[in-house]
């Protein structure tokens, strides 16, 4: 029986490709040993000092690990800002229950959990710069929340009755966002809260003279 015949070009071309996949992998791995050292650290240091920063640490969401490191830590803010977030579960707020600042800002979120209008003591929420398309509702109801960062996302639509009746809210920054003319002009209506608006474009329609 013959042996089998190699290409050469063939078998050195194979081995470069899975050379660069180890290569590449290697890479991976360690950065995501870097990341995990990273979240680990800054736990420890706001074991300390109270102040959890999570901010640019590579996350697509808040690792269970961070919830055990921090369990006997009364944490008072928390920046998650600068990552790849989707969602924040519900546990978040049971977990994080003392904080009065909390950066979600420059992330993936679309909606926020029901449950942070448990957060009884948070009086300054940043959601800007993520894929918001409405303003997400439990922001009116978050108890003692004074200051709202609502900027640069796709927000279309806002309850603005609702937002008349948040409890402590006194400003509110929703520039830079694509709201309907009605909304925009509702908005200027309201004397309950500072709103910061980007001025509105009048439409093509609206220059029209009879």
């Amino acid at each position: 029986m013959k042996p089998p015949s190699y290409n050469t070009e063939e078998v050195q071309r194979i081995s470069q490709e899975q050379g660069e996949r180890n290569v590449a992998m290697a890479v991976c791995v360690q950065l995501a040993g870097r990341a995990i050292i990273r979240v680990v650290s800054r736990c420890e240091a706001a074991q300390d000092n109270c102040n959890l920063d999570l901010s640019e640490c590579q996350l697509m969401q808040v690792p269970d690990a961070v919830y055990h490191l921090m369990r006997h830590t009364e944490l008072k803010r928390c920046n998650l800002s600068g990552n790849v977030i989707t969602k924040i579960p519900p546990k978040f707020a049971v977990k994080f229950s003392l904080i009065n600042e909390l950066n979600l800002s420059h992330n993936q979120m679309s909606k926020l959990p029901e449950e942070l209008s448990e957060l009884q003591a948070l009086k300054r929420l940043d959601i800007s710069h993520n894929t918001f398309i409405a303003l997400p509702p439990v922001t009116c109801r978050i108890p003692q929340l004074e200051q709202l960062l609502a900027n640069n996302n796709s927000i279309i639509d806002v309850d603005v009755e609702r937002l008349r009746h948040a409890p402590a809210l006194e400003f509110i920054d929703l520039q830079n966002n694509p709201l309907t003319s009605r909304v925009h002009d509702l908005l200027q209506t309201l004397i309950e809260v500072k709103i910061e608006l980007t001025p509105r474009e009048r439409e093509d329609w609206e220059d029209l003279t009879v």
